[in-house]
């Protein structure tokens, strides 16, 4: 019945998928976990440049811009960098922001003050 000169199949594959074919190693290299890139902070950025300080913001705008890039290049390194300075651009920006908004809400309630003054004992 079986024909002479012919080889038999091959065996299955034993349970459990023993080979390489079966398991492909995962993302990330070297098997380590894959990573998650670190936040590029863009949106705080944008509203940094908008609201508070523009030339920090811009600055913040251009370091938020390259983390992802550099994190899918393989630079981790270089996207965590750009994710602090993004970051401290966007803080520096927002604190700096904040002061010159105080310090412009005491000078108009000064001017108001002293405008209200001039003008009742002037009469």
């Amino acid at each position: 019945m079986a024909m002479s000169g012919t080889t038999p199949p091959p065996p299955p594959p034993p349970p459990g998928g023993g080979g390489y074919e079966s398991a492909p190693p995962p993302p990330g290299g070297y098997g380590a976990p894959p990573a998650t890139p670190p936040p590029n902070h863009l949106v705080w950025s944008i509203l940094s440049t908008l609201f508070c300080c523009l030339p920090l913001g811009i600055a913040a705008i251009v370091f938020s811009a390259q983390v992802n890039s550099k994190w899918n290049a393989g630079d981790q390194a270089g996207a965590h960098a750009s994710s602090e300075k993004a970051r401290k651009f966007a803080l520096w920006g927002t604190i700096i922001g904040a002061v010159i908004g105080v310090l412009y809400v005491i000078l108009v309630i000064a001017g108001a003050a002293s405008l209200d003054i001039s003008t009742s004992t002037g009469s």
